[in-house]
């Protein structure tokens, strides 16, 4: 709903569920807008979630983000392939400037921008597997389908004390047969993190996997330090790359780990600029992004010909 050189209502950059939430919302509040939309969203990674309400026998992440596109594109021609390269902000506006799939180049102005850019998850350092959480291989979202995993062999990946509260998670709510590995990381713990550890009866493995071993698409073993380590299921808890570099380059109130802070109304320290999903500060999940969405889509349909604070006459 791009208008011939006009200034959008809203810009948003991302096309997962997030961004797609946000685009309905506005096509039913009749705003002009557009996403741009790289074509790499975190949700096309799950294979199955069965956490999302509706799906009662699971849904994997492209199916959801192929209707839920299906459903915004019945109100029209709105998502454009391309990537947002640069954002700066004008009194009255933000000027995007878009990269196409072929290397062209445009500018995009919009009174409001939503990001739903999300974040990239640090894959694990497996020999001879790359993309392991891309492919599937290797899972990042006990909260997602841990319960199609309880009372199985689980490991979680982790180089340090990152990834103590998942596997703490795990131990108490689906498993007890639970195992961190380092990939040959030192694991610089206090006394009172490893009692945590051996509260819940979590082994340590702090060996570099020297191989692994696989069975019907997925990881079954792993060998490291001499011995074989077999599990059902393989968690990383590595983190996150945020891919929020846009916000912070005018600014925006973050976290250490670059996820945006927001106010009630999903709106950044930038004012009309908006952040939806897994690049904000808090639980990664679809259900929230989507309830992001509907904060900062109502914000911006009710506030859209208002001037910022930023702006003169703006409240």
């Amino acid at each position: 709903m791009e208008s011939n050189g006009d200034m959008l209502d809203c810009l948003i950059v991302g096309g997962g569920p997030a961004g797609l939430t946000t685009g309905l919302y506005l096509a039913r509040f009749k705003r002009r807008f557009l996403i741009v939309d790289s074509g790499t969203p975190r949700a096309a990674w799950i294979p199955t979630s069965h956490n999302i309400p509706m799906f009662a026998d699971g849904i994997s992440g492209k199916d959801l983000l192929g209707r839920a596109r299906a459903n915004l594109e019945q109100y029209g021609k709105c998502i454009r392939a391309g990537r947002v390269t640069g954002l700066s902000k004008q009194p009255d506006r933000f000027i995007a400037m878009v990269e196409d799939d072929e290397g062209g180049t445009s500018q995009i102005s919009a009174r409001r921008v939503v990001l739903a850019t999300g974040a990239v998850d640090i894959e694990p350092d497996l020999p001879d597997v790359p993309n392991a959480v891309q492919r599937g291989l290797v899972r990042y979202c006990p909260i997602c389908d841990g319960f199609e995993s309880r009372d199985r062999k689980i490991a979680v990946i982790a180089y340090g004390a990152h990834g103590i509260g998942e596997a703490v998670f795990i131990a108490r709510t689906y498993s007890d047969d639970v195992t961190l590995l380092t990939l040959g990381q030192p694991l610089e713990l206090n006394a009172d993190q490893w009692s945590k550890l051996d509260e819940h009866g979590i082994k340590v493995v702090e060996t570099p996997v020297q191989s692994l071993d696989m069975e019907n698409d997925r990881i079954s073993a792993l060998h490291s330090g001499g011995k074989e380590h077999r599990f059902d299921v393989l968690y990383s808890a590595l983190g996150l790359k945020y891919r929020s570099d846009l916000a912070l380059a005018l600014g925006a109130e973050h976290d250490a780990t670059g996820s945006l802070t927001v106010d009630s109304h999903c709106q950044t320290s930038v004012k009309g600029l908006y952040a939806a999903g897994d690049i904000v500060r808090g639980l990664d999940q679809i259900v929230v992004g989507m309830g992001h969405a509907a904060h900062a889509a109502t914000h911006i349909h009710n506030h859209c010909e208002l001037p910022t604070e930023d702006e003169p006459g703006g409240a």
